[in-house]
């Protein structure tokens, strides 16, 4: 008695290849194998490519916001003074502050006065945004602290103000050089108020990594800042920073309990919800197309696949008549299809990893070859197109590619089994 071979055994193997490699003359389809491989590459590797830079420009928005940004921020919701002024000011922030640190997962908590004044250096003038911090808490911001691309002495600070590279750039200004700031809220006098104007020497450059903050941000010492503003004696708020940014919605409302009733508390997530959704919402939208396009690479293989069984007919018929199950037929041309699939996506994959881990090497050639100013800062708010390669999104993109390829393959194979070999036989 025979015995039935099992699933995908040898000889099923030996005649996919065959008719793999056969050529047009002989009744193959190499061309369409081919056009249906290359389609397979490109789509796998546009896929990979798409999520890597997705992938990168999160991790690069996020690392830059929290770099130099606070995770939370305590403010007050402010009472009405005796001049019927609304005042949100914190007057015992110091007490405040150590209530924040005492919470657990909270690193670090610093007042700062804010406020925003009128930079000059000779003839040139800039709009920034001064940020009044101790020299002991602007350690602590790895933005600023540990910039790669810094230029002077931080331990300096008391001396003088730590400035933006893009502030630095804009007013031409170098470590040493003096930047007057401006304030349209300066002392009063029996004419009104007047502006304040005080000189100090620059200390300190800074680079962020975001050009809206190396544009605009400048770091003064807080008691500097506290008389710069008319603020002595309280601070505009609290800046936290905790040991796992993506916890730090879980960890507001045990900070805000420290803080008391009438504290607000805001965290990185609050003030860039809506930018971070929208990359969200675009992500998932450019999943979704750049699947249809590897379902359309996969219908190609379909298209091989008809035209080969078209081409193979006689062959069915012999290979049914001396034996050959139907499970045999449709696993021989399953194999074909899914051989395609399964190279192609192997391919795509290998040019996506190769493209995200050389992304820079490449984008200055592109850079290059368009003369410049493809990517603006001042736009994108990073200074270079990022990606990041991640396991997750290269195991999602080889699965979606290998189960199309595997899922369309089916179809046409079932009917190359299913052919009844008397019809395919008839007119040979």
């Amino acid at each position: 008695m025979a015995t039935t071979p099992p699933p995908f055994s040898r000889f099923e193997w030996i005649i996919a290849w065959r008719y793999l490699r056969a050529r047009k003359a002989e009744g193959g389809v190499s061309v369409m194998t081919w056009i249906s491989l290359i389609g397979i590459t490109l789509a796998v590797f546009a896929l990979i490519a798409t999520l890597a830079v997705r992938s990168g420009f999160r991790s690069e928005f996020v690392g830059t916001i929290l770099g130099a940004n606070a995770h939370v921020t305590v403010y007050s919701y402010g009472e009405v003074n005796e001049a019927g002024v609304l005042d949100r000011s914190l007057p015992d922030y110091e007490a405040l502050a150590e209530k924040v640190a005492a919470v657990p997962g909270v690193t670090r908590a610093a007042p700062l006065v804010k406020g925003q004044v009128m930079a000059n250096l000779r003839q040139r003038n800039a709009g920034v945004e001064v940020f009044g911090i101790s020299a002991k808490d602007i350690q602590g911001i790895p933005g600023v602290a540990q910039s790669e691309e810094s230029v002077g002495d931080l331990a300096r600070f008391e001396d003088g103000i730590a400035i933006g590279s893009g502030v630095a750039r804009e007013l031409g200004v170098s470590v040493g050089d003096k930047i007057k700031l401006i304030s349209p809220n300066g002392v009063k006098t029996a004419f009104g108020t007047s502006p304040r104007v005080n000189a100090y020497e620059v200390v300190y450059v800074f680079t962020a990594g975001r050009w809206d903050i190396d544009r605009t941000r400048v770091y003064l010492p807080f008691a500097e800042a506290q008389a710069f503003f008319n603020r002595e004696g309280v601070a505009d708020e609290i800046e936290v920073m905790v040991d796992n940014p993506e916890n730090a919605d879980a960890m507001a409302l045990a900070i805000q309990q420290a803080a008391g009733g009438t504290a607000g508390v805001w965290t990185w997530r609050d003030a860039s919800g809506g930018f971070l959704r929208a990359l969200e919402v675009e992500d998932n939208v450019m999943f979704i197309i750049l699947s249809i396009l590897v379902l359309i690479a996969a219908m190609n293989i379909v298209s091989g696949l008809i035209m080969l069984v078209k081409n193979k007919g006689r062959d069915i018929g012999i290979l049914r008549t001396i034996g050959l199950s139907e499970g045999s037929i449709m696993r021989v041309f399953f194999i074909c299809g899914a051989f395609t699939g399964v190279i192609g996506t192997i391919c795509g994959v290998v040019l996506g990893c190769l493209f995200a881990l050389y992304i820079d090497p490449i984008f200055s050639f592109v850079n290059y070859v368009m003369g410049g100013g493809v990517w603006d800062p001042s736009i994108r708010g990073i200074y270079a197109l990022p990606a990041e390669l991640r396991l997750a999104d290269v195991i999602s993109a080889t699965a979606l590619s290998l189960g199309l390829s595997f899922f369309v393959t089916i179809f046409p194979a079932r009917r190359a089994a299913r052919l009844n070999p008397v019809e395919a036989l008839r007119y040979e």
